[in-house]
């Protein structure tokens, strides 16, 4: 640190006085080259990565706006305006935003993990690899209950709902998977595929509505819940019984023709198959076999 003695600091006339040397070697009184005022200054100077930095914190209230819709517009409208000014300005987010975005970062990979734990866990004892993209039919489906859950609710999406999510990934599966197992040990026990289909809806009809009747119920206090302890969670609960109860609905309906559709790309693929290999070497060896015979 280069500074002048303490008593050439002690007075402001000091600063007066001062002389700036120019590049030529000159030296002329500080009046001429600058201009002083005075002014607040700052009671500290923070650095990031040896550049100043500050930091501005905000407390939400929510029964106004989200922490997400004030960071969205901030970014649109109001860091644009600010950067245009200050050319070299770099801003970055920080506190809950940047948790945020770490938590829904590993929340993806874990939902991945998911996804493919279900997938293996269903096509070990189904034994194959089609039918339980039927049964995973549902999880989309559930998720745009989800989203319809929250708008009626008037509920923003926030990270318990994406957690919410994920766990409803594992249970919007369950009805899907009771009706193409169903499915299955009809046509095993000699049912044709229209016969089986048809029946799987009828009679798994209500032990599928039932029990999603029963998880959306279960959810129910926790959704209408309106202490402060419970305001939390209830995002996650809308997620998991919307979900539930918009999946179970689509099943019904989605994963028979899901199942028949399948059937038919198996079908017209075996059909196709055989033309290619079979039928072609059955009409070498009908040749063959006339030719003997003449």
């Amino acid at each position: 640190m280069v500074r002048y003695t303490e008593a050439e600091r002690r007075e402001l006339a000091s600063l007066e006085n001062m002389r700036v040397r120019l590049p030529d070697g000159t030296e002329v009184p500080f009046s001429t080259v600058a201009e002083a005022k005075v002014g607040r200054g700052y009671s500290t100077i923070n650095r990031v990565d040896r550049q100043r930095a500050v930091n501005v914190t905000a407390d939400v209230d929510l029964s106004k706006a989200n922490t997400g819709e004030i960071l969205a517009d901030v970014q649109a409208k109001v860091m644009p305006v600010i950067a245009a000014n200050y050319p070299g300005l770099r801003y970055d987010y920080e506190g809950e935003k940047r948790e945020q975005s770490e938590t829904m970062q590993g929340l993806g990979r874990g939902f991945m993990l998911a996804l493919f734990l279900i997938f293996a866990l269903i096509g070990i004892p189904l034994r194959s690899y089609l039918y339980p993209l039927i049964v995973m039919t549902a999880i989309p489906f559930g998720f745009v209950g989800a989203v319809i859950g929250h708008i009626v609710m008037g509920m923003p999406l926030t990270v318990l709902s994406m957690f919410g999510l994920v766990a409803l990934a594992g249970v919007a599966v369950n009805d899907s998977l009771v009706m193409v197992d169903f499915i299955n040990r009809a046509r095993d026990n000699g049912m044709s595929l229209d016969e089986a289909t048809r029946a799987a809806g009828v009679k798994r009809f209500r032990p599928i509505l039932l029990t999603s009747l029963t998880t959306f119920a279960g959810l129910t206090p926790l959704i209408l819940e309106k202490s402060v302890q419970a305001q939390f969670l209830i995002p996650m609960a809308i997620s998991l019984g919307f979900g539930v109860m918009f999946s179970t609905a689509v099943t019904l309906l989605i994963v028979p023709s899901c199942y028949l559709i399948i059937n038919d790309i198996k079908r017209a693929f075996a059909d196709w198959w055989a033309i290619v290999t079979g039928k072609e070497k059955a009409g070498t060896q009908e040749e063959a076999q006339v030719e003997v015979v003449k």
